[in-house]
């Protein structure tokens, strides 16, 4: 069993545990959940940069990233740096992250949230919508074309943004729906951990232009954001880059102010 079946193994059991104390009519009672969400492909499709900042305490390549953070004051940073949107992991056992990181951000800051996480669950999805997020992450590795295309649909009717992550030629294919809002290419094999940009490149070219581009993972430079943009690349996830150093805020300004120039 790799390491993405062994996360999905746990997120299954835990999502079941959830359902049992809690239930989705409790979800929908919180007061974020009436929130209109703001759109994050549309501020992609507006930017000149296109970064969406991300947090991330630790992950299952590097067992610390930066442990040290909080996130209120990170999401303000990543937001004063003109990020588009920020990424928040909210798997607690792989990652280190959880809903309250969501619920923090979405007090500090205006600009559109992604809840990252690994969903299997349309319970996944109300709760994404409860604690302030105005997108969703589907990983297209671990879903079937019906899974995405029922999730995807779900979560537009509740106002949130899509973004579907594809690996291969082969997810992208399965994939392609108009519910979705984002395509990403996750540049790190998810089995491996490997990561190269030639992933991005190589599937710009079959992912219609209906959709906002986004590559993911693997961008710690200028350069490199500037080569993806020459794919259609409009969307640029970068979190390690960021997060590594003590102040994620004035890492992405710094990063942002030189991509500008």
């Amino acid at each position: 069993m790799n390491i993405l079946d062994k996360i999905v193994a746990d997120k299954r059991k835990e999502v079941e545990l959830k359902k049992i104390i809690l239930s989705t009519t409790q979800l929908e009672k919180h007061l974020l959940f009436e929130r209109e969400c703001t759109s994050l492909s549309n501020a992609l499709q507006q930017s000149t940069t296109g970064i969406i900042a991300e947090h991330k305490r630790r992950s299952p390549s590097k067992s610390t990233i930066n442990q040290n953070t909080n996130v209120g004051q990170v999401a303000k940073g990543y937001q004063n740096a003109g990020a588009c949107g920020m990424s928040v992991l909210t798997d607690i056992k792989y990652f280190g992250g959880s809903l309250e990181d969501l619920l923090l951000a979405r007090a500090s800051v205006t600009m559109p949230l992604l809840r990252k996480e690994f969903i299997i669950d349309e319970f996944q999805i109300i709760e994404a919508k409860a604690y302030g997020a105005d997108a969703i992450l589907l990983i297209a590795a671990i879903l079937s074309k019906t899974e995405i295309k029922m999730f995807s649909t779900f979560a537009k009717s509740l106002g949130l943004d899509v973004l579907l992550e594809v690996h291969n030629e082969e997810e992208l294919h399965k994939s392609i729906m108009p519910s979705l809002d984002m395509l990403g290419v996750n540049n790190r094999n998810l089995k491996t951990f490997e990561v190269s940009l030639e992933t991005s490149k190589t599937l710009s070219h079959i992912i219609p232009d209906d959709f906002v581009k986004v590559s993911e993972s693997g961008i710690s430079s200028i350069e490199a954001i500037k080569d993806l943009k020459d794919y259609g690349f409009q969307g640029f996830l970068i979190g390690e880059n960021f997060m590594k150093t003590d102040k994620p805020g004035k890492s992405a300004t710094e990063f942002i102010n030189n991509l500008k120039a």
